[in-house]
């Protein structure tokens, strides 16, 4: 038997990439990574703030400047994008969650890359893409920082966010199986 074969059938493989973890696992695991990020960064942990920064460095590496537009106007923001893209400690937790995702995906065989069937499928993700992102950014969060450090730090704004998030995932997917099923 190939040692590739001997790790697939370890019971220990199987246990942490093969099989899903039960939903208390991950609560656990969410509420350590957002004591820690509370703790040694001193704000709670967030990931689409982190992407409107990248997207004003981007914006600026092409000549650009976001120092009169109104979300970066504040100097908090104009500190983070001063001190740079290497800077921010949300740029490592972001590139963690990409890259950790991309290996898990990997390590439990489920990386697939599908073939796009229509069009429509294009427009809908596009579409769907830029209303969560333009969401997320309005609502000063997506669903770990409007939600989950919402919820974590005794807001109320967090247990308004969960019950329109509730809302909104039933009638997205409505619209799926209604128009994409």
């Amino acid at each position: 038997m190939k040692l590739k074969d001997k790790i697939k059938e370890n019971k220990y493989y199987k246990m942490w990439f093969k099989q899903a973890w039960p939903y208390l696992t991950g609560a656990v695991l969410l509420s350590l990574f957002q004591i820690v990020t509370l703790a040694s960064t001193g704000s709670p942990w967030g990931v689409s703030g982190v992407f409107a920064n990248w997207g004003a460095w981007l914006f600026e590496l092409f000549g650009g400047s976001v120092d009169k537009w109104y979300y970066f106007s504040s100097e908090g923001a104009q500190r983070t994008l001063e001190g740079g893209f290497f800077a921010d400690p949300g740029t490592y937790r972001n590139l963690g969650v990409i890259f950790g995702a991309f290996f898990a995906s990997l390590m439990a065989s489920q990386l697939k890359i599908k073939k796009i069937k229509s069009a429509k499928q294009i427009f809908a993700a596009i579409l769907g893409g830029l209303l969560m992102g333009y969401g997320a950014r309005i609502g000063f969060g997506c669903n770990i920082g409007a939600l989950f450090s919402g919820i974590a730090s005794l807001s109320l704004s967090g247990w308004v966010y969960a019950v329109f998030l509730f809302l909104g995932a039933m009638a997205g997917s409505k619209l799926l199986v209604k128009y994409f099923m």
